[in-house]
């Protein structure tokens, strides 16, 4: 009788968990987006969580838990540690699948997420302020020769900012100084913080008229600066597309991972979507995560010849 029950005992215990999964969600639910708020992921991920919220009936918030100069991988690293049950969700950069695992942090070495899926390329910018002494990349190559230009940017590792110094090492020219900034808008450049911003235009349209632009990062032009040149229109072989996506740690269970992913495509195909869509200028869609894992392994042999051009 004792060993029966004992055996009950142990059945009992061993299927909870696979009950607690199936019921998921059951408790609130965190989205992290290791920037600060009120940029386009941030905006994104709210509309996914009120979304999730109104869907599953549990509450769902975004935490946002910017690095500084340490970019988005502390943010990331505690998602990583987090418990894989689809509790704790990343809404990460194209940075943390493929830089990550490069920046010394234990938690994200080796990568430990699998994407949900990609739903959005934002609007990167290289911006300076109207009134520079140059408005092009050929302007400012030829001024960064005989005058020292410092640039701002989110950090040293991401993909922003390495495009954004592979491409001066193509038209020949360095930086001066260089510094990480939490927040990189309208502020940064009518104080004199930098003279050169690596930064999303979602930050800057406020004062658009008061900017250049100089180029915008990845294969298509941005709607809303039809004039201004790609970095892959000046040095192709630096074309990369600028993504965030939804990731969760590899051994997050399926059944998790398709209820996120089926609010967030429905999210990203709205009617609101699309509307912010045409306010911005960036691109939002649902990539899923098969679509997402082929994107990313395709960015890493890109970021290898970025990696090259600068010396990495």
């Amino acid at each position: 009788m004792k060993r029966f029950l004992a055996l009950t005992a142990i059945t009992v215990a061993s299927a909870l968990p696979m009950a607690a999964l199936a019921d998921y969600p059951e408790k609130p639910v965190e989205f992290v987006v290791p920037f600060p708020p009120g940029d386009l992921e941030d905006v994104l991920t709210r509309m996914i969580a009120d979304e999730f919220q109104a869907t599953y009936g549990v509450p769902a918030a975004v935490l946002n838990k910017p690095g500084g100069g340490g970019g988005p991988f502390p943010g990331a690293a505690e998602v990583a540690e987090a418990p894989a049950d689809g509790y704790t969700v990343g809404s990460f950069v194209i940075d943390i699948p493929l830089v990550g695992p490069e920046v010394g942090i234990p938690a994200l070495a080796p990568n430990p997420f699998e994407p949900i899926g990609i739903f959005l390329t934002y609007p990167f910018v290289i911006a300076t302020a109207k009134d520079a002494p140059f408005g092009t990349m050929e302007e400012l190559a030829t001024y960064a020769g005989a005058n020292d230009v410092a640039l701002g940017h989110f950090g040293s590792f991401l993909i922003p900012t390495q495009v954004t110094f592979a491409l001066a090492k193509q038209m020949g020219f360095d930086y001066a100084t260089e510094a990480a900034f939490d927040a990189l808008d309208c502020n940064t450049l009518a104080s004199g913080d930098a003279d050169v911003i690596n930064t999303t235009l979602q930050l800057i349209l406020p004062c658009l008229d008061d900017i250049n632009v100089l180029a915008s990062i990845g294969g298509a032009r941005i709607g809303l600066t039809p004039d201004v040149r790609t970095v892959a229109e000046i040095a192709p072989d630096l074309d990369i597309a600028l993504w965030n996506g939804l990731f969760v740690h590899k051994d997050t269970p399926a059944d998790v991972r398709e209820k996120i992913a089926a609010i967030a495509e429905k999210v990203a195909t709205s009617d609101a979507a699309a509307k912010l869509s045409a306010e911005t200028g960036a691109l939002i869609y649902w990539q899923d995560a098969a679509a997402a894992t082929a994107q990313i392994e395709h960015d890493g042999a890109t970021l290898g010849t970025v990696a090259a051009l600068i010396g990495e």
